[in-house]
């Protein structure tokens, strides 16, 4: 019997609105950044997008399901425990992350000076290398809530192998 790759693809999106006072959170990271975005947990769009391309790899529901907004015990959570969660739960189905690609959305603040460190916690928290994420950041021109600087959003693709035996 020979290992043959099996390979999964999902996508994640988030949206939040930004609100005065810090810090920032993106990326399982606290950002010294004089706003913050509001959600029933951290809001972390970036975990949150991430999660839900994990989830919708392994034919999940969404964060949602698994963490909906109305259990308290959801309120100001860590969103690293939702990305643990969604590990856990698609390394029970055989699966593991290969690749991540994150884009995140907001006209401000700019983003440029925290990517690398945004970037080098993904990968810790996926267990992967560096190598093997990618974060950008994107404005949207001054159109809608993100261009306005009300809100900020974030999309990801996520690469997941799996092993079978053939």
């Amino acid at each position: 019997m020979n290992d043959t790759p099996i390979h999964r693809v999902g996508i994640g999106t988030d949206l939040h609105r930004l609100a005065p006072g810090g810090p920032l959170t993106l990326g399982g990271l606290k950002l010294p950044i004089d706003q913050h975005l509001v959600g029933h947990s951290d809001a972390d769009l970036v975990l949150h997008a991430v999660t839900d391309a994990i989830l919708g790899a392994a034919g999940l529901p969404d964060i949602g399901e698994h963490f909906p907004d109305t259990d308290p015990a959801n309120a100001a959570a860590d969103s690293t425990r939702f990305l643990t969660h969604a590990l856990a739960v698609a390394a029970s189905r055989g699966l593991a992350p290969a690749n991540v690609d994150v884009v995140i959305h907001a006209e401000r603040p700019k983003l440029s000076p925290h990517k690398a460190a945004i970037r080098a916690n993904v990968a810790a928290l996926l267990g992967i290398s560096e190598d093997r994420v990618s974060i950008k950041a994107k404005t949207n021109e001054g159109v809608d809530a993100i261009g306005r600087g009300e809100a900020m959003g974030c999309t990801c693709v996520v690469g997941m192998t799996h092993r079978i035996r053939a």
